[in-house]
C-alpha cells in the first residue's frame, strides 16, 4: 500500500466513532435508546457498594486489633501463654479459631450414643505430654539384699531369695502382716461392701430420716464355748532361758511384749507371731525380778526385786537406765509388789503390816498411805484410776477414794478364806476375786452378792486379768500345773478348748496378760517359756 493511503486509513481510524454500550448500541447493529438517569445511577450502586464494604471491613478490624492489643498489654504473660496454647495463635485468621471450636460439637453429635459416664471420661481425658527427659536409673528395678539384714533374712523361702525386688519385698511383708493377724483384717478388705440397688438405697435413706438413735454399729460379740485360737512362736524365743517367768506384758502402743524373770533381765520383742524378734535385753546385776511393768504411755518399764527396796525405771525413749534407791517418807525395806494407774498419774505400793503408798507417777515421791487390817494380798486400780481396791489376807475387800484416801466401803468375798489376786474390768463393770461382782455393788452395798462363783479350779486364784474388751477373764493359779482357764463375759462359762489338758505344755502359770485389742494372749511359766497364742476372733493387735 501506497504511503499516502495507509496514513489515511489511520486517520479515519482515529476519528471513528466507536458505539457506547451505556447507549444500548452493539457493534454492527442499531443503536440502542439511551438510559434514563434513574437508570444509569442504580446500574452505578453495585459498583460502590463493594468499595464502601471493604473501608468498613478494615475500619472495623482495625478497631479490634487496637481493642485486642490494648487488653493484651495488661495481661501477665502466663495467662497470654495460656490462651495461645488452647485457643492457639489467631491473631491473624480467626476462621481458624471458629473451625477448632466447631470440632468438638461435632465430636459430642457422633458420640451421642455413648453413656454419660464415657462421655465424661473423655471430657476429662486429656492428652498426655511426652516427657521431657528420662531417667535410665529409674527403669533399673532396685534390688534388695536379704541375706546381711535379720529381720529380712527370716522372710527368705529358699537360698536363692538373696535379693528381691522393692515390689517383691513387699509383697512378702503383706504376706508376713496377714500370717501374723490370722488373715487379713476387716478395714483392709476391699470388696467387704456392697453397694446396694438404687431402690434399696432409697429405702434405707428413708428409714434413716424417719427415726433417731444411735446408728454406729459394734463388732460382733465373742461367742461362748469355742474360742478361735492358735498356738504361736514362744515370745521369748531368741532369748531362751530357764528361770522362772515373773511378768509378761504387751506394750499399750507398740507391737511389742516384755518378758521378764528371775534371771535378773528384762527383754523386748516384736510381736509377729511367726520369729518374735528380739529388739532390747535389759540385765540387772543380782536383781531378780520380782514384777516389771510398763507405764500407761508406754515410755517407761517399772522393775522390782524379790529381795530389794530399789526400783528401776527404764527411760525406753533415752535408753537410760534409773535406780530409785529411796523414796522419801517410805520406809519399807523391801518394795516388790505395785501397781500402775491407767491414766498413768499415780503408783501403788503394797507395804508390809496392810499399808498401800500412793506415790506420783511423774516424780516418784510419796502422796500417802492408806491401811488395811491384816496383811495385803494384792491390790488394783480402778477402770477410772479413782478407787483402789485392795484385798487382805482373811478375805475382806477394802475400797479406797484416791484423792482423799478414805475408805469407801468394806465388805467380805463370799466363800474366800484367803485372797491372793484382785483385778477390774476395764469397761467398770466387774470386780474379780475368788467371786465376780459389779462393780455398782461392791461401792454401795456392804455384804454385795456375786454374780458368779468361780469353780473351775481346785486351787487358789494367783493371777487373774481382764480382757480389754471385758468378754473375757483370764484366771490361773501357780500351785497346779495347766491351771488356767478363760472364762467367756457376760455368759461365765468356761471356754472348752483350752488348754489342751492331753499336750501339757502351760506348767504351772505365774504371769498372763492380753494385747491391746485382745489379738494375742500371752502367759509365763516356770520353765522359762513365755506362752503366746493367736485369738482369731480379734483381727487387730
Amino acid at each position: 500500500m501506497p504511503p499516502e493511503r495507509r496514513r489515511r486509513v489511520r486517520q479515519d481510524r482515529k476519528t471513528q466513532v466507536r458505539p457506547d454500550r451505556r447507549a444500548g448500541a452493539r457493534w454492527g447493529g442499531p443503536p440502542r435508546k439511551a438510559a434514563s438517569s434513574y437508570q444509569q445511577k442504580s446500574l452505578a450502586w453495585p459498583r460502590a457498594a463493594p468499595a464502601a464494604i471493604s473501608v468498613e471491613a478494615e475500619e472495623e478490624n482495625r478497631l479490634r486489633l487496637r481493642n485486642r492489643l490494648m487488653l493484651e498489654e495488661d495481661k501477665p504473660a502466663a495467662e497470654r501463654c495460656l490462651e495461645e496454647l488452647v485457643f492457639g495463635d489467631v491473631e491473624d485468621d480467626e476462621d481458624a479459631l471458629l473451625r477448632r471450636l466447631r470440632v468438638p460439637l461435632v465430636q459430642v453429635q457422633e458420640d451421642s450414643d455413648d453413656s454419660e459416664v464415657e462421655k465424661e471420661a473423655k471430657d476429662n481425658f486429656l492428652p498426655q505430654k511426652k516427657p521431657v527427659w528420662l531417667d535410665e536409673e529409674d527403669e533399673d528395678e532396685e534390688m534388695v539384699d536379704m541375706m546381711n539384714n535379720r529381720f529380712r533374712k527370716d522372710m527368705m523361702k529358699n537360698a536363692s531369695e538373696n535379693q528381691l525386688s522393692k515390689d517383691e519385698l513387699q509383697k512378702r511383708l503383706k504376706e508376713e502382716f496377714q500370717h501374723a493377724m490370722g488373715g487379713v483384717p476387716a478395714w483392709a478388705e476391699a470388696n467387704k461392701w456392697k453397694t446396694p440397688s438404687d431402690d434399696e438405697s432409697e429405702e434405707e435413706e428413708d428409714d434413716l430420716l424417719q427415726r433417731t438413735g444411735n446408728f454406729i454399729s459394734t463388732s460382733t460379740s465373742l461367742p461362748k464355748g469355742i474360742l478361735k485360737m492358735k498356738n504361736c512362736q514362744h515370745a521369748n524365743a531368741e532369748r531362751p532361758t530357764t528361770a522362772r517367768i515373773s511378768s509378761v506384758q504387751f506394750h499399750p502402743r507398740a507391737q511389742v511384749v516384755m518378758v521378764a524373770g528371775l534371771d535378773n533381765a528384762v527383754s523386748l520383742f516384736q510381736v509377729d507371731g511367726k520369729t518374735n524378734p528380739k529388739i532390747q535385753s535389759i540385765y540387772l546385776e543380782k536383781f531378780p525380778i520380782f514384777k516389771a511393768c510398763f507405764s500407761a504411755n508406754g515410755e517407761e518399764v517399772l522393775a522390782t526385786s524379790t529381795h530389794s527396796k530399789i526400783l528401776y525405771v527404764y527411760d525406753m525413749l533415752a535408753g537410760k537406765l534409773i535406780p530409785v534407791h529411796q523414796v522419801r517418807g517410805l520406809k519399807e525395806k523391801i518394795v516388790r509388789s505395785f501397781e500402775v494407774s491407767p491414766d498413768g498419774s499415780f503408783l501403788l505400793i503394797n507395804g508390809v503390816a496392810g499399808y498401800l503408798h500412793l506415790l506420783s507417777m511423774k516424780t516418784k515421791e510419796l502422796i500417802g498411805s492408806m491401811k488395811i487390817n491384816g496383811r495385803i494380798a494384792a491390790s488394783t486400780f480402778s477402770s477410772d484410776s479413782k478407787k483402789v481396791y485392795a484385798s487382805s489376807g482373811d478375805g475382806e475387800v477394802y475400797v479406797w477414794d484416791v484423792n482423799s484416801r478414805k475408805c469407801l466401803n468394806r465388805f467380805v468375798d463370799e466363800g474366800s478364806l484367803y485372797g491372793l489376786s484382785i483385778g477390774t474390768s476395764r469397761n467398770g463393770q466387774y470386780v474379780a476375786l475368788v467371786n465376780i461382782y459389779n462393780q455398782d455393788s461392791c461401792l454401795q452395798e456392804t455384804n454385795p452378792k456375786p454374780i458368779k462363783a468361780i469353780m473351775n479350779l481346785v486351787t487358789g486364784v494367783t493371777s487373774l486379768t481382764f480382757n480389754p474388751t471385758t468378754e473375757i477373764l483370764a484366771i490361773a493359779s501357780a500351785n497346779m500345773k495347766e491351771a488356767v482357764r478363760l472364762v467367756h463375759l457376760p455368759s461365765f462359762t468356761v471356754f472348752s478348748n483350752f488348754p489342751v489338758v492331753k499336750k501339757k505344755n502351760i506348767s504351772l502359770i505365774h504371769t498372763m496378760d492380753f494385747s491391746p485389742r485382745s489379738g494375742y494372749f500371752a502367759l509365763g511359766n516356770e520353765k522359762g517359756k513365755a506362752l503366746m497364742y493367736r485369738l482369731h476372733h480379734y483381727s487387730d493387735f
